[in-house]
């Protein structure tokens, strides 16, 4: 039963996990639908780690991941539980996770925020989860308090029970800390997290305790009402996030969501989770609970309750992120050609400047003829990315037409180079990109502009790539990981172009079959 396109399907771990299909893959690993046959063919789902990753410290998180896991999954149902942990026979690791079937909270924020009644709901559940783990899991016989350190939407998985009906679980504690570890304090910690969510503490290496979790979940809570963020970096890197989580006011819920009826003390606790001290937030999941639950049981038995509401004398000025494209094209249409850039058939990218944001674009020069012809071209994106032997992404655009073919304009993103870190981070957070044309034979004006949405999946793993890249020791010249995407692009080519020749009357950007990481 052997898939000769991916060797691990068909495959029977431990002698019991037959592999079935891949559902799921990351820049940690990938995700496989299996049948536990020892019990009668029961789904589960088999996580292995990535085999670029396969250090023995990767190893040893892995193993710590599974056995939290497990020790919180049998605790709590709002924790994905841990079955059963392993290596295959080419010594890469895996663990064996019960097989869920939901919809994560990133993808369901992304259409729209939540109702009050439905947040109450989820919220808790999370809660729950989060509470379980900072009560502490057992190592050696001792009581371990654990930490998340990356609670997030895209770590929440809702799924619908047939008796309790909508259910929220927590996942990936591939980062989470025991408070049991010891940390030496004279040694630089690597950075661990996702910014957009992190604490002040934790965005400045600081000992972490569960409060941290409390600030995320505070952000999660606000993004959960608002589909926002409550504070926004003037650039999006490291230091420009730990810069706003660490003195920027969170902007009020009523600001960017001004139909928003919310009681009075739960607006109050959401602000106090994102306070910037520790002493000032809510000291323990437990009390988040206590007011959650109040408010869950109002809500299901149909009492009302006093809405929050406050005017704002000097209301900040607020973009809809729907409105940030067009911006962006406004500004693009009067961008000129670099003086430091030759007048030549090149690609590369270069950020754009707005009055509200900075945009991550990719500026090319080509004969005013074939822009011209390429007017209405098919449009596809994908990232590849390599984080050994020297972290880099391949962002790969291709325009296409049935009477000109493709135009293929791959850029090379060296992840331990700055300005690359900051375009790969702002095309993860933003989601899109424009395409700036200008004419090989009078430069000086952009001709064209096209945008770009980069798939929501495509954008987590930017995001994964950016976390894992500064974790990772470089061991070869960047040149060597260049060469190693270069074919990887040349093998896909012919994919590509298939695809897109059979899409080429609709302009969309397309989800190709091909693992995104190797």
């Amino acid at each position: 039963m052997r898939n000769s396109s991916d060797p691990n399907i068909g495959q029977l771990l431990s002698n019991r996990y037959l592999l079935l299909e891949l559902v799921g893959k990351g820049s940690m690993g990938h995700v496989y639908r299996a049948d536990d046959v020892l019990l009668g063919k029961v789904p589960v789902a088999v996580k292995f780690l990535a085999r670029t990753l396969l250090t023995e410290g990767m190893k040893v998180r892995f193993a710590h991941e599974a056995r939290t896991g497990a020790q919180l999954g049998q605790k709590s149902i709002h924790v994905v539980r841990v079955i059963d942990y392993g290596v295959n026979q080419s010594e890469v690791p895996f663990y064996v996770m019960e097989y869920l079937q939901g919809k994560n909270l990133s993808d369901v924020l992304s259409v729209c925020p939540l109702s009050v009644p439905r947040f109450l709901v989820i919220a808790r559940h999370v809660c729950l989860g989060l509470q379980c783990a900072h009560q502490g899991v057992n190592v050696k016989g001792k009581l371990c308090p654990i930490i998340h350190r990356d609670v997030k939407p895209s770590n929440v998985l809702l799924v619908q029970d047939p008796s309790l009906g909508e259910l929220a679980k927590v996942l990936d504690f591939g980062i989470a800390q025991f408070l049991s570890d010891q940390i030496d304090s004279n040694q630089t910690q690597p950075f661990m997290g996702t910014p957009a969510y992190c604490s002040p503490e934790q965005m400045k290496g600081s000992e972490l305790d569960s409060r941290s979790d409390i600030y995320s979940l505070g952000v999660m809570m606000f993004e959960m009402l608002t589909g926002k963020l409550p504070v926004q970096p003037d650039t999006h890197t490291l230091s420009g996030w730990s810069k706003a989580h660490r003195f920027q006011t969170p902007t009020s819920l009523q600001t960017v969501n001004p139909g928003l009826q919310l009681p009075r003390s739960l607006h109050d606790l959401i602000v106090s989770c994102l306070a910037k001290l520790q002493g000032d937030r809510p000291q323990s999941i437990g009390e988040i609970l206590k007011c959650l639950e109040s408010y869950e049981q109002m809500s299901a038995t149909g009492q009302g309750f006093q809405p929050y509401s406050q005017t704002l004398a000097h209301q900040a000025t607020h973009v809809p992120k729907s409105y940030l494209p067009t911006l962006i094209e406004d500004v693009c249409w009067q961008a000129t050609w670099p003086a430091d850039k030759p007048r030549a058939e090149i690609v590369f990218p270069h950020l754009v400047q707005t009055s509200h944001n900075v945009a991550a674009a990719l500026w090319v020069m080509m004969p005013h003829a074939e822009i011209q012809k390429r007017f209405l071209s098919t449009r596809y994106n994908q990232f590849l990315c390599l984080i050994a032997p020297h972290p880099m992404v391949l962002w790969i655009t291709t325009i296409y037409d049935r009477s000109s073919g493709p135009r293929w304009l791959p850029c090379y993103l060296d992840l331990k180079h700055p300005r690359s870190f900051e375009t790969a981070s702002l095309l993860g957070e933003a989601g899109y990109y424009p395409l700036l044309f200008f004419g090989l034979e009078a430069p000086q004006k952009c001709v064209n502009v096209m945008t770009l949405a980069i798939a929501p999946y495509q954008c987590h793993l930017l995001q994964d790539w950016l976390q894992l890249s500064q974790d990772y020791t470089s061991t070869a010249a960047p040149n060597i990981t260049k060469g190693l995407l270069k074919a990887e692009f040349e093998r896909l080519k012919p994919q590509i172009l298939q695809k897109l020749k059979g899409s080429s009357q609709r302009v969309e950007a397309w989800r190709p079959n091909s693992s995104n990481t190797f």
